[in-house]
């Protein structure tokens, strides 16, 4: 119980950001460019060094080498989620033309512009190298099979470049995870002054990435949520099959407490916001999937505080 009221007061701090971002979207404070420029801003600027200077304060070389063959979870349940999530097409006879997006929906979350700055908010900067871990597994199988099943469903042949996918895959957030990593495995200390402009650079994470999750879900409409059998079978493996799976998977393990905490709640975190992208540039359904980005993100916001109740009350 103590960490379910613990984490209230983040999640209220969420909601209001996210309230921010929606109220000021709706006033016509962004454009289109803007949007982009945001979402490169915590990319791109604020995630790298967050990720340095969190790794490097908050971990020892101990930790981070017992931390990484962890990585083994979140691949074995994204795999696992995979292999449901054609079982259950054929079960609810997803539309032919959504097969692939459902799929690849199914199994992968939002982990960073929505999943970083929640457990950032809930458990604070000490989770930050153990969402990094699952994102690094996420990100991995999202830019390789996920791109590859929504190409299916679209009028193109799937075909992957290799370059392409490797530099998705290798994002600016994944290199400062790794050079954080190495700074610490390498026992190098950086230059104080540079230490403190990587913790004001960082500390833009939060704030912007729950102002962009806002302008998202004004842009994209709520009055477009629809509820039919293709967005509840996506929701289900959002909400119920993928944290029912690391649970599974994660609480007879001996890792960290908090670890558990982190993997449970990254796995129930919405779909990812390149879904749409890649559905329109390889003639897919675009619009199913940026409802099932809008659907996934606000229920979300309810589901969070759910899990948190659970996870408080779970023997981990």
């Amino acid at each position: 119980m103590q960490v379910f009221l613990e984490s209230g007061s983040g999640i209220l701090m969420i909601i209001l950001m996210v309230a921010v971002g929606y109220v000021l979207a709706d006033r016509g404070w962004f454009t289109e460019d803007s949007t982009k420029l945001i979402a490169r801003l915590v990319t791109q600027i604020a995630l790298p060094p967050y990720m340095i200077s969190s790794i490097t304060n908050d971990f020892s070389k101990g930790e981070l080498l017992h931390m990484l063959p962890d990585l083994r979870y979140p691949v074995l349940s994204m795999l696992i989620l995979y292999a449901l999530s054609i079982l259950i097409v054929r079960l609810i006879k997803v539309k032919l033309k959504h097969k692939g997006l459902f799929e690849s929906m199914f199994f992968n979350s939002n982990t960073v512009f929505v999943g970083l700055p929640i457990n950032l908010a809930i458990f604070g900067p000490k989770s930050s190298p153990y969402v990094l871990v699952y994102y690094m597994a996420n990100t991995t199988i999202f830019w390789t099979l996920g791109v590859y099943l929504i190409q299916r469903d679209g009028q193109k042949d799937p075909e992957v470049s290799l370059k392409a996918v490797m530099q998705k895959i290798f994002s600016a957030p994944l290199i400062g995870f790794i050079i954080g990593v190495l700074l610490v495995v390498l026992n190098i200390h950086l230059p104080s002054f540079l230490m403190k402009g990587f913790n004001y650079m960082g500390a833009l994470t939060i704030p912007l990435s729950m102002i962009f999750i806002g302008i998202s879900v004004h842009k994209a409409g709520i009055k477009n949520m629809e509820i039919n059998r293709d967005s509840l079978g996506v929701l289900s493996g959002r909400f119920l099959f993928a944290p029912m799976l690391m649970m599974l998977l994660v609480l007879p393990s001996s890792m960290p407490i908090l670890m558990k905490q982190v993997f449970i709640l990254q796995s129930c975190m919405p779909v990812m916001t390149n879904a749409p992208v890649v559905s329109k540039m390889y003639k897919a359904d675009a619009n199913f999937s940026s409802i099932m980005v809008t659907e996934t993100t606000l229920l979300s916001l309810a589901i969070v505080p759910i899990m948190m109740l659970i996870i408080s009350h779970l023997a981990l």
